[in-house]
């Protein structure tokens, strides 16, 4: 099994690919490796192909859905509290550079 080979990147990539370190049982690691060489692929590529088929489950997992929202709605809430704040801080609609004194007050 060639696990060193370059793995295709997939067209549902968000980026390039990095590394990610899991920590699995031996039992585990076994099946995987029979696995990959059943279908004739590297165990990383098995490993990613399942994270792929999970993530898209819980896109339409209805309690991932509702905890979605609510993490979306506090993200809000803080970014209204954080430009409140700095408008209460710098006025207007962002902050602005200090400006340079120019002679004596």
């Amino acid at each position: 099994m060639a696990e060193n080979k370059t793995a295709e990147v997939p067209a549902t990539a968000l980026g390039p690919i990095r590394p990610l370190s899991v920590r699995i049982t031996d039992g585990l690691r076994a099946q995987l490796e029979v696995i990959a060489q059943l279908n004739d692929r590297s165990v990383t590529e098995e490993i990613r192909i399942a994270l792929e088929a999970w993530v898209e489950s819980s896109r339409s997992d209805p309690k991932v859905l509702a905890r979605a929202e609510s993490v979306r709605a506090e993200i809000e809430r803080e970014a209204k509290t954080k430009q409140s704040a700095i408008e209460a801080i710098f006025g207007g609609t962002g902050a602005k550079s200090p400006r340079a004194k120019s002679g004596p007050a």
